[in-house]
């Protein structure tokens, strides 16, 4: 049984993993339907929490039926990570997480998110400067390190651990790697087998069928897996992993009927949470996938992804279900 602090998570969790622009709380809210078990709010910058900034708070928002759910910010600034946290507090998660490991320029260029990675110590004394500024778990995601040449993941993980973790993910690519070739596990679960380390690793990155989540468990022994391309327009990803895990088979995938109605019910809340403009633009990253595998879709994608007004995007759904009617996924 994994524990983040106090919080039981479970017999290896399969956990939603910080997407910036998807990990929002209509996203979060189908993933939890479909079993994920706990669950990450896109990153926050700390420099934009602590000026305030609405893109910012607004990402703060967290609702009851998520629990538990961590809230992701990240920052180089000891003086606004410490900050922020207090502006987290308020939303009341279970868990503060740190993003040492985002790739993205904007990111890394001020020393944040991957860009840590290039000084360890200041990773640590961040980790537990926070750690004792906060009375929430603190977990962190992480890379396996900036570079081939430069991965101690295993003696950075054991002095974060020290310096207060309650749990570590990490993702199996270098910062130079950003997401191109194959994720390495390997020095996860070296990280794992290291008999110093007690809290919680959770391997993430390239886990998109179920065999690859039960090779996760099972052969490199980590304790969890963070899940996150594979869950872009699909949450019904952690429920066929589940399945899997219980029974040995693969579930059926999802028919027409429930993919049209999970991507009504994802837009409408995007729209209900943010606004008409903004929720009908950031669900449009979804449909690909909602609808993937159906033939000649082109048409009806192209509709969904170039509507600015909900009323049209709803209208392609309703085409979508008649026209396909009875159509088999496989």
């Amino acid at each position: 049984m994994s524990k983040i602090g106090n919080i039981d998570v479970g017999e290896f969790p399969l956990l939603l993993a910080p997407m910036e622009d998807v990990s929002d709380p209509p996203f979060r809210a189908l993933c939890k339907e479909q079993g994920a078990d706990v669950v990450y709010t896109e990153f926050i910058s700390s420099e934009g929490l602590i000026r305030d900034a609405a893109k910012s708070r607004m990402k703060l928002d967290i609702y009851e039926k998520e629990r538990p759910v961590g809230i992701q910010i990240f920052g180089a600034n000891l003086e606004s990570m410490l900050q922020s946290v207090e502006i987290v507090e308020k939303s009341n998660p279970d868990i503060i997480d740190i993003n040492f490991g985002c790739p993205v320029k904007k990111v890394v260029s001020k020393g944040a998110g991957a860009g840590i990675l290039k000084d360890i110590d200041l990773m640590v004394s961040l980790t537990a400067a926070m750690v004792k500024h906060t009375n929430l778990p603190i977990t962190i995601k992480t890379r396996l390190g900036w570079d081939q040449d430069s991965i101690r993941i295993v003696e950075v993980a054991e002095r974060l651990q020290d310096a207060g973790a309650k749990s570590i993910a990490i993702h199996g690519r270098t910062r130079a790697q950003m997401y191109k070739g194959v994720a390495d596990w390997g020095p996860i679960a070296d990280v794992k087998n290291n008999p110093r380390m007690h809290i919680p690793i959770f391997g993430n990155g390239d886990v998109d069928t179920p065999e690859k989540a039960m090779e996760m468990r099972d052969k490199y022994g980590l304790d969890g897996a963070m899940i996150g391309r594979a869950s872009i327009g699909y949450p019904w990803f952690f429920r066929e992993v589940k399945h899997f895990f219980a029974t040995g088979n693969n579930l059926a995938p999802p028919t027409l009927e429930e993919r049209v109605q999970a991507a009504r019910k994802h837009l409408q809340m995007a729209i209900d949470w943010k606004g008409e403009k903004l929720g009908v633009f950031e669900t449009r990253r979804h449909y690909t996938n909602y609808f993937k595998g159906i033939p000649h879709f082109k048409e009806f994608r192209t509709k969904m992804v170039t509507s600015d007004h909900s009323i049209d995007v709803f209208a392609a759904f309703d085409e979508v279900e008649r026209e396909f009617s009875g159509f088999e996924f496989v």
